[in-house]
């Protein structure tokens, strides 16, 4: 048997070496052996368009105009966006638009109000 640590994340056997790191097969988790606290590590770091640390509730305005995919509004350059929730994916931003609704936006388009 392999001598490897268990996941961090959900403890499982399983895990597998590539390159420098474990893999879980389970939780699809990857770290570094031998480094504590990677499993802390999973706060979310998400910056605006000029560097500002992003948090749950901020408010933003949005730097570009963006067309709403689906639809033929816009979102004007200028629009303020009141407390923004932070999410994983391609889009980090979930908001609710005034006179749009609800929307997922990048967080490059926006920048911290």
């Amino acid at each position: 048997m392999s001598n490897l640590s268990p996941c961090p994340e959900c403890n499982s056997p399983y895990a597998y070496e590539d390159g420098a790191l474990l893999i879980c097969p389970e939780c699809a988790h990857e770290w570094t052996p031998g480094v504590e606290g990677a499993g802390d590590s999973d706060a979310l770091v998400i910056k605006d368009s000029v560097g500002n640390t992003l948090q749950d509730g901020d408010d933003v305005t949005v730097i570009k105009d963006l067309k709403v995919k689906g639809s033929s509004s816009i979102v004007k350059v200028g629009t303020k966006v009141k407390g923004i929730r932070l999410v994983g994916g391609d889009h980090d931003i979930d908001c609710k638009i005034p006179g749009i609704g609800q929307m997922g936006l990048k967080s490059e388009f926006v920048k911290k109000s």
